[in-house]
């Protein structure tokens, strides 16, 4: 007889995308964004198309660490140099202004605030699973994040955990590494199907929750799961009862 095939460990940890899956990063950034453009003689410049550009830089800052072009930098480190060069844009010269507003701004990301389910979805998922973020943001910006939001992660993993940029394959083996856990014992909660995908080409189960307005009122992107998700939830709340949590 052929050999049983071998049955998937059950999900023991769920780790989450933060920017867009946790937290709404696109008000947050304007909220924050907002008085310094008044202030640096941009009054009339739109917050939120100042939250977009600058969040545009993002993917391809990120990209310039995986491709090998630079070493492993923080996550902050990235978003100060993608402020710098964002301000011109919406006319403003960096070196007009005193380093420590642009300190200020660049930490915004820190200051975010969670989607309304969130909090309390994820206090349900904690009863029966591990939860942690599997984000691209460093550990202290994760921390400050939690602590402000109350947010309950049983442990915070920062990108310098893994040294690598999702969706590079180290970034999410290296995190079930540190929980000591097999692929297949961790899902993936995102609201981004090619974070799901590259999570699932590593082996762990892939959870689906969408954020239709991450990227504001006109978003195009992410709106329905575009394969087949392990599961598929509006929100965390609902996650949690296809979870049984």
């Amino acid at each position: 007889m052929p050999p049983s095939p071998i049955s998937p460990p059950p999900v023991q940890a769920l780790v989450f995308d933060v920017f867009g899956t946790v937290v709404d990063w696109r008000t947050g950034v304007a909220r924050e964004a907002a008085p310094f453009l008044a202030r640096h003689g941009a009054a009339g410049a739109d917050p939120a198309a100042f939250a977009d550009a600058w969040r545009s830089r993002y993917a391809p800052s990120m990209e310039a660490v995986r491709s090998g072009r630079r070493p492993f930098v923080r996550l902050d480190v990235l978003h100060r140099e993608n402020l710098l060069a964002t301000l011109p844009a919406f006319g403003i010269d960096p070196d007009a202004v005193p380093a420590e507003a642009i300190d200020a701004l660049a930490l915004a990301w820190h200051r975010l605030d969670p989607w309304p389910d969130v909090v309390a979805g994820l206090a349900r998922l904690k009863a029966r699973f591990i939860v942690a973020p599997l984000s691209n943001g460093n550990i202290r910006l994760m921390l400050d994040m939690a602590k402000r939001a109350g947010l309950p992660w049983d442990a915070i993993l920062g990108a310098e955990v893994a040294q690598a940029y999702k969706p590079a394959p180290e970034a999410y083996l290296r995190t079930a590494e540190t929980l000591g856990l097999p692929p297949g014992a961790v899902c993936l909660v995102a609201a981004h199907n090619g974070d799901l995908a590259a999570a699932r080409r590593c082996g762990f189960a892939t959870a689906f929750v969408a954020r239709p307005t991450e990227h504001g009122p006109a978003q195009t992107t992410d709106l329905r799961p575009e394969q087949d998700w392990d599961w598929v939830a509006p929100d965390f709340g609902a996650l949690a009862d296809r979870l049984g949590a």
